[in-house]
């Protein structure tokens, strides 16, 4: 007789029916020895086992993938997709985030986004918004997340038991015991949301030059990138991972390039220069930020600038906010510019010593006064000759201190200072 199911449903006198599968030593067991048969948790392999089909009510997102308008409409779908990471099935939510942007979707469960901490869209992290591979090299963390389905699925079920048992506010698994943000990290850190990145896709009717919808037209009229270029080649499995992530690549690359601030030569500028400053920042906050790192003299707020000067009492403590605020001080999801200040030499621009800059002389005014006798070497003018009438001045008395007289007003004789000798 046939046996197959197809063929004879109701001879079942040779079909198997086991109460336990013949494993090997190398399945996935617990702590206490005890085996565990992982059942497949894909939609399409078994659609009857929904134990750990995921049903949420509202997606993980991040500002930009959630868009700029306050007021959107979702579309929900339960157990509409398959997570492209664990092959769950999984709520599927989808979304315009605002005007003239692309529809979204989410593209994992959300268990996969709580164990890296990241949008269930676009992959990004959630508090740095930068890709895994950048945050797992700034923070030296590993990915131990199996390759193979059954080991993925048996990894993925005790993660999912661990953010049980977590009160949900500190992130699990290697994450968690993460060291605290680097410089790197801090200086990467995208502080506003960038929504170009949910411009729609360009429309290939229009680069063939076939597209008659012109302005309705819902996509980009734009030429596409490269197709050689690396970030035309992205992956969502690479990057959830931290692997092969074109764009990660491209922020290390551009970390490497920062630019220092160097201190200056003058060991008495004490002072900084913090730029970018809006109506919102006073002076306030910025003695909570720069308290820390020594006593301050003063804080002078120039608002017409939009910047403000924050002088210490000493070179160390200005040295120490220069290197603990450059390119990492936000203040009210503003990053601010740091500085230092010009020496008062430089501040003022003029001066007499060695390399002073001659002006041209103006047209109309008089020439300047000749140099005093006593101080060019020059001697005195000759008396002026008998004939005109007049008597020749008195020697000036010899009084210390006194050398050269430039001007009448400093004559001593003057004003009932002596006695007329006549």
């Amino acid at each position: 007789m046939a046996l197959s199911k197809s063929t004879n449903p109701y001879n079942r006198q040779h079909w198997e029916n086991a109460e336990f599968p013949i494993l090997c030593q190398t399945c996935p067991v617990d702590l206490s020895g005890n085996v565990f048969v992982i059942m497949a948790l894909s939609k399409s392999t078994n659609p009857y086992n929904r134990q750990h089909w995921e049903n949420a009510e509202f997606p993980i997102l991040c500002q930009t993938c959630l868009g700029e308008n306050p007021y959107i409409r979702m579309m929900k779908e339960k157990y509409g997709k398959e997570c492209k990471i664990c092959a769950r099935p999984f709520t599927v939510f989808r979304w315009c985030p605002g005007p003239k942007a692309r529809y979204k979707k989410t593209e994992i469960c959300q268990t996969c986004s709580k164990i890296k901490n990241v949008c269930q869209t676009c992959l990004l992290d959630l508090e740095y918004g930068l890709p895994v591979q950048v945050r797992d090299t700034a923070m030296n963390i590993t990915d131990q997340m199996p390759s193979s389905d059954v080991n993925k699925e048996y990894w993925t079920q005790n993660m999912e038991r661990k953010l049980a048992e977590s009160d949900g506010t500190r992130p699990i698994g290697e994450l968690g015991k993460a060291q605290p943000p680097s410089d790197l990290l801090v200086r990467m850190t995208r502080s506003q949301p960038y929504y170009k990145r949910n411009r729609p896709h360009v429309c290939s009717f229009w680069v063939k030059g076939e597209c008659k919808r012109g302005e309705e037209c819902p996509y980009r009229h734009e030429m596409p990138t490269d197709p050689n270029d690396p970030l035309a080649r992205q992956n969502i499995a690479d990057r959830y991972h931290g692997v092969n992530d074109p764009v990660a690549e491209k922020l290390l690359k551009r970390a490497k390039a920062f630019p220092t601030l160097d201190s200056p030569e003058d060991k008495t500028v004490t002072s900084l220069f913090v730029g970018g400053l809006n109506e919102t920042i006073v002076e306030k906050d910025l003695m909570d930020q720069f308290y820390q790192y020594g006593e301050i003299r003063s804080i002078t707020m120039v608002p017409k600038q939009n910047c403000a000067f924050v002088a210490f009492t000493t070179r160390q403590a200005a040295e120490a906010a220069a290197e603990g605020t450059f390119n990492k001080l936000v203040i009210k999801q503003q990053r601010l510019k740091i500085l230092w200040g010009k020496s008062q030499g430089q501040a003022s621009g003029s001066g007499e010593g060695v390399g002073a800059s001659k002006l041209a002389p103006v047209a109309g005014l008089p020439p300047p006064l000749p140099p005093p006798p006593m101080a060019s070497g020059v001697p005195p003018p000759p008396p002026p000759p008998s004939g005109s009438g007049l008597p020749p001045p008195p020697p000036l008395p010899n009084m210390p201190g006194v050398k050269g007289i430039h001007y009448p007003s400093q004559d001593p004789r003057r004003m009932g200072t002596f006695r007329d000798a006549a």
